[in-house]
C-alpha cells in the first residue's frame, strides 16, 4: 500500500518524506515533475514491542508504509502525464500544510493560512479528476450510441454523478458508492477519490505537547477533518528531524523536554496506516514476532495468504488469541489451559491486535 505526500512548494514535504523513510536523497529541488522519491517506514506497534519481550525472538519485524514523495503541486504539474501517473499510483495521500512562520522561507501566497492551502490544493485536484470525467463522459456517450450494453449505462450513471460532485467543488472521497461502483471507476485512479490526511507542519515552541494537540481546531481544520475519508494531525518538521538524529534514550529525554511522550512521526505513521484501511495481526515465536498488514474486515483464511499462499490454500483452523489476553496470561501454554487460546475457521474476521497460529495441511 502506497501513500503519496502533497504540498505546495516550501511546506516541509520533501523533509518529512526524509525523516519518515531515512531516504538519503540530495537536497535539491526536483529537475522535473515526474521524478518520484520512494521509500519505506516502519508502522512502531507498542503491541509488538510487549510482546517481543515476553518472547525475546531472534528477530522483531514491524509492519510498513511506503511513501512516495512527488514535486511540488501545481495545476501545471497537475498536466504532467509523469507527475499524474505518480500520483495516481498511491492509495492514499498526505497533504502537508504550512503552518510554522519563517521569514527567510517566503510562503507562496505571502501568508500562512492552512485552510486556504487545503481547499487550494483539494480544487487542483478535483479540476483535474473534472477534466478526466468529462473526457471518458464523451467516449462512453459515443460507445452508447453504438450499442446499449448495462455496464456501459452504469459507468455513465455513475460519471454523471461524479461530474456533478465535483462541479459543486467537493471531492470524490465524499461520494457515497458501493463496491461495484467503485469497481467500476477503480482504473481511472481519480485524485479526489483518495482518502487524505493532512499534515500542519508547525513550529517550534516551548510548549510544543499543547500546541500540537490544539493546531487542528487553531487552524480550523476540524470540518475538514472530520469529513468521510479525511483526518488531520500535526508535526513539527524542525524538531522531528532533530530527533531523527538522536540515539533511542536521548530521544525520549528530548521529547519529555517538550511535554511529548512519542514523536509526531510516530503518529503520522499509524494514522496513515488507518487512513489505508489497514490493521495488523501478530505471529510469535522464538525465532521471530512479526506484523502482517491486512485490510480491515479481512477473513482468517485470507490473513493467511498474507504470511503465504500455501497457507491460504492448505488452511485448516487460525489458533487466535489477541495480544493483551496473551500477555496477561503470561504464556501460550497458559493461555491454552485457561481456554483463552480459540480455534478459528476460515471466515473468522481478523481483529487488529490478534496473534495467531496458522494450522494448515501439506
Amino acid at each position: 500500500m502506497k501513500t503519496g505526500i502533497i504540498g505546495l512548494p516550501q511546506v516541509g514535504k520533501t523533509s518529512l518524506f526524509k525523516i519518515l523513510t531515512k531516504a538519503r536523497i540530495e537536497d535539491r529541488g526536483y529537475s522535473n515533475p515526474r521524478e518520484a522519491h520512494l521509500g519505506m517506514a516502519k508502522v512502531p506497534d507498542e503491541r509488538l514491542d510487549k510482546l517481543s519481550d515476553l518472547y525475546q525472538p531472534k528477530k522483531t519485524i514491524y509492519a510498513t508504509v511506503e511513501y512516495t514523495d512527488v514535486a511540488a503541486l501545481s495545476q501545471e504539474a497537475l498536466k504532467e502525464t509523469g507527475f499524474l501517473a505518480n500520483l495516481r499510483n498511491v492509495d492514499a495521500l498526505i497533504h502537508v500544510v504550512r503552518a510554522f512562520e519563517d521569514d527567510s522561507i517566503p510562503h507562496e501566497k505571502g501568508s500562512l493560512d492552512p485552510l486556504r492551502d487545503i481547499r487550494n490544493v483539494d480544487f487542483d485536484l478535483i479540476l483535474s479528476d473534472l477534466g478526466q470525467v468529462e473526457k471518458r463522459m464523451e467516449r462512453v456517450a459515443k460507445d452508447l450510441k453504438k450499442g446499449r450494453t448495462s455496464e456501459l449505462e452504469q459507468e455513465s450513471a455513475l460519471l454523471v454523478r461524479c461530474k456533478e460532485m465535483l462541479e459543486q467543488e467537493k471531492p470524490l472521497r465524499e461520494l457515497e458508492m458501493t463496491a461495484a461502483e467503485k469497481k467500476l471507476i477503480r482504473g481511472f485512479m481519480f485524485l479526489s477519490q483518495k482518502p487524505i490526511l493532512y499534515v500542519l507542519n508547525i513550529s517550534e515552541s516551548e510548549s510544543l505537547g499543547a500546541d500540537l494537540e490544539a493546531a487542528v481546531a487553531k487552524y480550523n481544520l476540524t470540518e475538514v477533518a472530520t469529513r468521510p475519508n479525511a483526518g488531520a494531525t500535526a508535526i513539527c518538521g524542525k524538531v522531528e528531524a532533530e530527533l531523527a538524529d538522536m540515539p533511542e534514550d536521548e530521544a525520549a529525554d528530548f521529547l519529555g523536554s517538550y511535554g511529548l511522550t512519542e514523536s509526531g512521526l510516530h503518529r503520522l505513521i499509524r494514522k496513515s496506516y488507518e487512513l489505508l484501511g489497514l490493521i495488523s495481526f501478530f505471529t510469535v515465536g522464538e525465532d521471530e514476532n512479526r506484523a502482517w498488514t491486512v485490510p480491515f474486515n479481512s477473513r482468517a483464511q485470507e490473513a493467511a495468504g498474507a504470511i503465504h499462499s500455501d497457507l491460504e490454500k492448505h488452511f485448516i483452523r487460525a489458533e487466535t488469541i489477541h495480544w493483551d489476553t496473551l500477555l496477561e496470561a503470561g504464556s501460550e501454554a497458559a493461555a491454552r489451559a485457561t481456554g483463552k487460546l480459540r480455534l478459528e475457521g476460515k471466515d473468522y474476521l481478523v481483529q487488529d491486535g490478534d496473534v495467531m497460529h496458522i494450522r494448515h495441511s501439506g
